[in-house]
C-alpha cells in the first residue's frame, strides 16, 4: 500500500471534496491515504493553520475556495512548501465562464444557502421517514417515488439518499403470506419501481440482520429455498403490475439511486 497525507480545502462543509477524492482514490488500488479535512475555511488567518499542518504532513492539497485573497494565499504557502496544490473547481468555473460569457460570484458556500431548494429538501427527508417501511400507506400517493421489495433489498438507504436529492420517496415491503397493500397496487402518480437482488446475497444481508439485533437464525427469513421463492415472488408481483426493476445485488446504494433517477426522468419526460 501507498500511504500518503492528502488535505481537502473548503469553503463550505467539504462534501464536494470528498466525493471528488473518492471516485479519484477507488481508481488506485494501492492508494491508502490519510485524509485532513478542513472546512468553512474562509479566512488567510485559518489558511495559515491549515499551510502548518501541510508543513507537519506533506501531501496532496485538493481545494474548493472561491474567495481570491483566501485562494491565493494557500496557493503562495504551498508553492513555498513545494506541494502540490490542486483547485477542483477552477476546469469547471473556467467552462462555465466562457460558456456563459461571465465570471463567477466568488461567494463562498452559497451552494448550501438556505433556498428553496434546501426546504425541499427537508421536507422531502420528513416524508421519506414518514413513509418508511410501509408507513402512512394512506398518503402513499403524494410520492414521487415509491420503491418495492422484500426485505433486506436496500429500500430505506436508497430511499434517504434520494430524499436528499430532494424526491418525496416511499418504500413498501412485500411481505410472504401477506397481499400486496391496495394502496400501493392502485397507485397512477408516483414511480413504483421494483427493487431485487440475488437469494444467496440476501441471506448473507439477513443473516448479518440478525446478528446485530442478536435473534436466532433458525427461521425461514435466512432459509434458502423460502427466499428464492419470496424473491420470485416479488419478481411475479412487479411483472404483473408493469413495476421497472433493478437488481441491487451488485450495486452501491449511489448506483441504485442512479438508475432509479434515470427511469423517473425518463417518466417524466415522456
Amino acid at each position: 500500500m501507498t500511504k500518503f497525507h492528502l488535505h481537502l480545502v473548503s469553503d463550505a462543509t467539504g462534501e464536494t471534496l470528498i466525493g471528488l477524492t473518492q471516485a479519484g482514490i477507488a481508481q488506485f488500488d494501492a492508494a491508502q491515504p490519510t485524509q485532513h479535512l478542513w472546512a468553512l475555511v474562509r479566512s488567510t488567518e485559518q489558511v495559515d493553520k491549515v499551510l502548518a499542518e501541510v508543513d507537519a504532513n506533506p501531501g496532496i492539497v485538493l481545494f474548493t475556495l472561491v474567495d481570491v485573497q483566501v485562494r491565493d494565499a494557500l496557493t503562495r504557502g504551498c508553492r513555498k512548501l513545494q506541494v502540490p496544490c490542486i483547485p477542483v473547481l477552477e476546469p469547471l468555473f473556467a467552462a462555465f465562464s466562457q460558456f456563459l460569457g461571465q465570471q463567477p460570484r466568488h461567494l463562498p458556500g452559497i451552494q448550501h444557502a438556505l433556498d428553496s431548494t434546501y426546504f425541499d429538501r427537508i421536507e422531502a427527508m420528513g416524508f421519506c421517514l414518514a413513509h418508511d417501511d410501509g408507513q402512512s400507506l394512506e398518503t402513499l400517493r403524494d410520492a414521487d417515488i415509491v420503491l418495492v421489495g422484500v426485505s433486506r433489498t436496500s429500500k430505506t438507504p436508497t430511499s434517504v439518499y434520494l430524499a436528499n436529492r430532494g424526491l418525496k420517496v416511499a418504500n413498501v415491503p412485500l411481505v410472504p403470506g401477506f397481499p400486496e397493500p391496495q394502496e400501493l397496487v392502485a397507485l397512477d402518480g408516483p414511480a413504483v419501481i421494483g427493487l431485487t437482488t440475488n437469494p444467496d446475497r440476501l441471506i448473507q444481508l439477513r443473516l448479518n440482520r440478525l446478528s446485530v439485533l442478536n435473534q436466532d437464525g433458525e427461521t425461514d427469513y435466512v432459509a434458502l429455498d423460502s427466499i428464492r421463492e419470496e424473491v420470485a415472488r416479488a419478481r411475479r408481483v412487479f411483472a404483473r403490475y408493469d413495476w421497472p426493476v433493478i437488481d441491487v445485488t451488485r450495486r452501491s446504494i449511489e448506483e441504485t439511486a442512479a438508475a432509479i433517477l434515470n427511469i423517473y426522468n425518463e417518466r417524466q419526460s415522456a
